[in-house]
C-alpha cells in the first residue's frame, strides 16, 4: 500500500465505460481507502472523462461505479446518483472558487449542501482553513488570494465534506514553479492524512511520483500500464511511458540475451525469450565519429536529426536502424560537430541495456 495504511473502509471499484463523441473510454480503477492513485496519460487519453464520470458529471454508458459498497452509477440497473449526492470531493484545475464568497464561505458551501446549519458549517470551514494554514485569510475572497492559497482553499472545500473519494484534477498546474514546490509538499501531507480514496489526475510525472502510491497510465481511453512507481519507471510499456521516465524503448524479438529490433540485433543484460521490450537511458548512448572498437556490444550507424539543450547537457535525436535519444556534454557535441544531418556511430553497453517480456498490461486492478 505504499505510504498509506490500509483501513477497513471500503474503496472505489469502478469500470468506467463512457463515450464522448467519437472517443470511447474503457478503464478499470480500484482504489483502496487511504490510497492515492495517479492517473497519467497524454492529452486526449481520457483522464478528464474518467474524472468527470467519477464525479457524476458524465454518466457511464456501461460498466459500474461503486464507492463504499454503494452503486453510484450502474447503467445496466438504471442506477445513477447525481453529483451533489455523491460522497466525492473535487479540486478542479482552476479551483472554481465562488468569486463572491469568502474563503470561509467557499469551504462551508459543501457542508451546508450536506445539511449542516450555517454556524456548524462555518465552524467546520474555519477548522479546515486552520489545518491548511489559512486561518488568517478566512475573510478574503478568491481575488485577494495567491494561487497557492486558492489551491489550499479548494482542497479544504473538497475535504470539508469528508469525501469517501477525493478527485484532484491537475491541482498544481496553475502554480508557478516555486509555489508549486511548496504546495506539493503541503498537499502530500494532507493526502497522507485523508482516510478516503484519492485519484490524482496529472500530466506531471513529478507530481505523480511524489504524491501517489500507485500509477495508472491511460492512452486512447484504455489502461496501458499500472503499478507502483518503481515497477512502471523500470519497465515502461509504451513510448509515452518511456518518454515520461526518460528512457529509449523498442519492441522486438528476444532469443536469450539478444533482442532483434528490425534489422538491428541488440545485446541486453537480461535473458528473455519471445516478444520483448528493450530499454536504455539516453545517457547510456555514446556517440563516435567512426565505428568504435572495444567494449560496447551494441553499435550502429546513425544520423543526427535534432540537438536540444537538456539540463546541463544536450539531447541528441538520432535516426537510423532505430530512433534513439542520446545525452552528451556540450564539449562532446562541439568535438563531434553534432548538427542535423551529421553521420555518427552510436554505442550502448550491454550492461546498460535492459530487456523484459512484452506481454499484456502486467499489473491487474489493485485489491486489498
Amino acid at each position: 500500500m505504499g505510504r498509506h495504511a490500509v483501513t477497513a473502509r471500503p474503496s472505489l471499484d469502478a469500470h468506467l465505460v463512457a463515450d464522448r463523441g467519437a472517443f470511447h473510454l474503457d478503464v478499470r480503477l480500484e482504489i483502496a481507502a487511504g490510497e492515492v492513485v495517479a492517473l497519467l496519460g497524454p492529452n486526449g487519453a481520457g483522464k478528464t472523462t474518467a474524472l468527470r464520470a467519477l464525479a457524476g458529471l458524465h454518466p457511464l454508458t456501461a460498466g459500474h461505479l461503486t464507492l463504499d459498497g454503494v452503486d453510484l452509477d450502474r447503467p445496466a440497473r438504471r442506477r445513477w446518483v447525481p453529483p451533489e449526492r455523491r460522497p466525492v470531493g473535487v479540486v478542479f484545475q482552476d479551483y472554481l472558487l465562488f468569486p463572491h464568497l469568502t474563503a470561509r464561505d467557499n469551504v462551508a458551501f459543501g457542508p451546508r449542501r450536506h445539511g449542516a446549519d450555517r454556524r456548524a458549517a462555518r465552524a467546520l470551514a474555519e477548522s479546515w482553513l486552520d489545518r491548511v494554514g489559512l486561518a488568517a485569510q478566512a475573510g478574503r475572497r478568491p481575488r485577494q488570494l495567491s494561487g497557492g492559497q486558492a489551491q489550499r482553499v479548494a482542497l479544504a472545500r473538497a475535504l470539508a465534506v469528508d469525501p469517501a473519494l477525493l478527485l484532484l484534477d491537475e491541482p498544481l498546474a496553475a502554480l508557478d514553479a516555486r509555489t508549486r514546490l511548496d504546495t506539493r509538499a503541503e498537499l502530500h501531507r494532507h493526502l497522507a492524512d485523508h482516510p478516503g480514496a484519492t485519484l490524482l489526475v496529472t500530466h506531471d510525472p513529478l507530481d505523480a511520483l511524489v504524491l501517489a502510491d500507485r500509477l495508472v497510465i491511460v492512452e486512447e481511453g484504455r489502461v496501458v500500464q499500472s503499478g507502483d512507481a518503481a515497477s512502471v519507471t523500470a519497465r515502461p510499456r509504451t513510448d509515452y511511458v518511456a518518454r515520461l521516465v526518460g528512457l529509449n524503448l523498442h519492441r522486438g524479438r528476444a532469443d536469450g540475451h539478444t533482442v532483434r529490433v528490425g534489422d538491428l540485433a541488440l545485446t541486453a543484460a537480461d535473458r528473455v525469450d519471445g516478444d520483448a521490450f528493450v530499454a536504455f537511458p539516453p545517457a547510456a548512448v555514446a556517440l563516435h565519429p567512426g565505428r568504435p572498437h572495444g567494449s560496447p556490444r551494441n553499435t550502429w550507424p546513425a544520423t543526427v536529426t535534432m540537438v536540444q539543450r537538456h539540463g546541463d547537457n544536450l539531447r541528441v535525436q538520432l535516426d537510423g536502424p532505430i530512433v534513439v535519444a542520446a545525452d552528451v556534454t556540450p564539449a562532446a557535441a562541439a568535438q563531434l560537430r553534432l548538427v542535423p544531418g551529421r553521420g555518427v556511430w552510436a554505442a550502448v553497453k550491454a550492461a546498460e541495456t535492459r530487456a523484459y517480456p512484452a506481454g499484456p498490461v502486467d499489473d491487474p486492478p489493485h485489491r486489498t
